[in-house]
């Protein structure tokens, strides 16, 4: 009890430091762009164009709304994508500044998941509009978005933990990861239903983190239904289990950055 206070208060002292660190990280991410944060927007939209183009008319994909739905899972695996990629470097880029002040290093990997919310929240922008341009409702159980961005949240920030430990001690972990994403996305059902897929690979699917937490999503967006209890206990599941692990890899190895970086 005592080692988890002494912990919040030092998150505490810090947390000034946090925000400076969320903004920077922004401000760094369009810092040559000319549409700035509007990519937050035009980034999923084009995306779910050509996805709806290609599933839609040229494979025939026959889902209620697909280019919500696409969106949808588009833009939830984007937030992940982006986390954890950005979290996977943020020790190794910031290697001047660990060697210089005392920082807890768990700050980087987590400035980069909330710089990259803040972009998730903004790109539901695009949700909006594209609910609006295809005529979707907006059910009540919309409000209750913030359960599964929290969920989605700390399973993000958790494998961040992991990945950027790894990354410390073995640079091609960014390669070996970008190879992983593309397979990952195409087992997390972005652009098909899961009714599509053969019965014994439904498995697969089903135990995937991504999957359920894109599909808390479109229950509470596109269907107005809030996930039962299996459903929940499932993505708190894969969310305590991966955050409980990022920080015990990280917490245990952090001490060994300084050699490294």
């Amino acid at each position: 009890m005592s080692n988890i206070r002494k912990y919040l208060d030092g998150f505490m002292r810090f947390k000034p430091l946090l925000k400076e660190l969320v903004k920077r990280e922004i401000k760094v991410r369009y810092r040559h762009s000319v549409l700035g944060m509007v990519w937050t927007v035009l980034n999923p939209l084009l995306s779910m164009l050509v996805l709806t183009v290609v599933f839609s008319y040229m494979l025939r994909m026959d889902i209620e709304n697909f280019p919500l739905y696409v969106l949808i899972g588009n833009i939830v695996f984007g937030f992940n994508s982006d986390a954890t990629n950005q979290g996977m470097t943020a020790i190794v880029n910031n290697a001047s500044l660990i060697k210089k002040v005392y920082i807890p290093k768990y700050m980087f990997p987590l400035s980069n998941v909330l710089s990259c919310l803040v972009n998730f929240a903004f790109s539901f922008i695009a949700m909006i509009l594209v609910m609006i341009f295809t005529g979707a409702k907006f059910h009540i159980t919309i409000v209750t978005i913030w359960i599964p961005m929290l969920y989605l949240m700390l399973f993000s920030f958790g494998l961040s933990l992991i990945l950027s430990t790894v990354n410390v001690f073995f640079r091609d972990t960014q390669h070996l990861y970008g190879v992983f994403l593309t397979a990952w996305m195409y087992f997390s059902g972005i652009f098909y239903s899961i009714d599509f897929i053969p019965e014994k690979l439904k498995v697969f699917i089903d135990i995937n983190p991504m999957y359920q937490y894109i599909n808390f999503f479109r229950q509470v967006i596109m269907y107005g239904v809030f996930p039962g209890v299996r459903e929940n206990l499932m993505c708190i599941f894969w969310s305590i289990l991966m955050l409980a692990l990022g920080l015990s890899v990280f917490y245990k190895n952090q001490d060994k950055f300084i050699l490294h970086i």
